[in-house]
């Protein structure tokens, strides 16, 4: 088995679960398949750095002794803000004879300081997707997708879905079975697509000002199998459907189409990741219809149909579905 050497890179103010999570997991591979990879960290100068939680970190090396790693891994971090421009000069230079770059959380910032997502896909934390267009408008941003894959370049949004980035990557380089021995070690899901959402339905929307909005926001929520049309809704709260719609829209900040969609589809995963239901039973209970419906929603926005979906997320003991 061919051995890989994953470098991760330290710095002051480094998020220390941006670190731990994925090197728990390359670990994890060493483990269970001895030689899979070769860890190491590094700083500028080889001292310790203190993590944004107050924690020190020892690294094994300076970035200068570090060579060519198979896998260049940054971490993000309050760090990440105000870089030390060695750090980035370091990356600029030497970033190109790692194999592939990784980052985690607002990593990608400094990967974008050092212009190596110029022209790139690439993602971060979602509350930094916007600072990241803003300051680097060569890097061509998804907000939300919990990774993104882009050529040699992979670039995760917060802290777990950098453990999902490196389960990734450790079945991409020995197989899913390894992948699945680390993912149940650390009783994590082997494992979100990449462009799952990194929020949900009612964190990535705004909360409506006004009441009745509220609770017809809620109310969506708690019954997704219900008449959810413009119509319907707008007379729960009380206006014309023109007024509602264009309240909605301007206060929730997306249509109530759009919402109702995005409730729906996380509801449905919630059941297919929760319980053993049937797919035509979870299908009519999140409002959609019929098998068919909801498979064309999960494909549109997660590139899997609700059957694979749920081998990924399968409860223990559960019978796999049909397509």
């Amino acid at each position: 088995m061919e051995q890989r050497d994953v470098l991760v890179v330290l710095f002051d103010g480094v998020q220390a679960l941006d670190v731990s999570g994925p090197v728990e997991v390359f670990h994890g591979a060493a483990l269970g398949a001895p030689g899979a990879y070769r860890i190491r960290t590094a700083s500028l100068d080889g001292a310790p750095v203190r993590t944004t939680s107050g924690l020190t970190l020892v690294p094994d090396l300076t970035l200068a002794a570090a060579g060519a790693p198979d896998t260049l891994l940054v971490p993000g971090g309050q760090g990440t803000r105000t870089p030390d421009s060695r750090l980035v000069d370091w990356l600029r230079d030497h970033a190109h004879l790692a194999r592939r770059k990784v980052s985690v959380c607002s990593g990608a910032l400094l990967l974008a300081e050092a212009g190596l997502l110029d022209g790139r896909r690439a993602t971060t934390h979602w509350m930094l997707c916007d600072t990241l267009a803003e300051r680097f408008p060569a890097v061509r941003v998804e907000p939300e997708p919990i990774y993104v894959r882009d050529g040699d370049l992979a670039t995760s949004a917060g802290v777990t879905a950098g453990i999902d980035l490196a389960l990734a990557l450790v079945e991409e380089d020995h197989g899913r079975d390894l992948a699945l021995t680390v993912a149940r070690h650390l009783v994590v899901f082997l494992r979100r697509p990449g462009n799952q959402n990194q929020f949900s339905a009612q964190l990535a929307a705004q909360t409506a000002q006004r009441r009745p909005l509220r609770d017809v926001q809620q109310w969506i929520t708690e019954n997704p199998a219900a008449d959810l049309c413009v119509d319907a809704l707008a007379d729960r709260a009380g206006l014309s459907p023109r007024h509602f719609a264009r309240a909605f829209r301007d206060e929730v900040g997306m249509t109530p189409g759009r919402y109702v969609d995005r409730v729906r589809l996380e509801a449905a995963r919630r059941c297919l990741e929760d319980t053993v239901d049937g797919i035509e039973q979870v299908s009519r209970r999140c409002g959609y219809g019929t098998p068919e419906a909801m498979r064309r929603a999960f494909l549109k926005v997660l590139g899997a149909s609700p059957a694979e979906y749920r081998r990924r997320f399968r409860p223990a003991g559960a019978a796999p579905q049909p397509a």
